[in-house]
């Protein structure tokens, strides 16, 4: 299962930086408009999947963040794709260190509320590729409502283009 996980989170990784290249020809105030979504607009919705990913690997390391931290800037797709950098490079160095065993060990945490929950590992690596690709559909539809160009982000297109 552990090379199965890796290559979902390729594919999530591939799916952001897709998702973030269509949206940075997109003017700032289309980016910022309220549509009235989960998160209000498409540069909010963008940078709730950087935060859940974030907080899921504090998570996954040993901590259980509030929040995210106050000094994140998700002002512009150019800030918010720099931190998804630093994100993704850490993510990396996570699932580089997990072993098959590591994927059935029973995790605990708190949500941001402070409840405390226990999951094994596995749930978890799938849920936030599973969460991340649900708001992506929705920055699609953000997209396409505002008769903007968007981008397929399909896993079955992720293997293809590695064949």
């Amino acid at each position: 299962m552990l090379k199965e996980i890796r290559e979902f989170y390729g594919y999530n990784g591939w799916a952001n930086r897709r998702m973030l290249d269509v949206v940075s020809a997109v003017g700032s105030d289309e980016l910022q408009r309220d549509l009235s979504s989960s998160f209000a607009s498409i540069q909010g919705t963008l940078a709730h999947i950087l935060s859940a990913e974030w907080v899921w690997l504090e998570r996954w390391t040993g901590t259980s963040p509030s929040g995210i931290p106050e000094d994140w800037d998700s002002s512009s797709i150019p800030k918010i794709r720099e931190r998804w950098r630093e994100v993704d490079s850490e993510m990396a160095k996570f699932l580089s260190g997990l072993t098959e065993a590591s994927l059935g060990e029973v995790l605990h945490y708190r949500n941001t509320s402070g409840e405390p929950f226990a999951q094994p590992l596995w749930q978890l690596l799938f849920h936030v590729v599973n969460h991340s690709s649900y708001h992506r559909g929705q920055v699609t539809t953000l997209l396409r409502q505002s008769g903007l160009p968007a981008v397929s982000t399909d896993f079955v297109l992720f293997c293809r283009e590695r064949l």
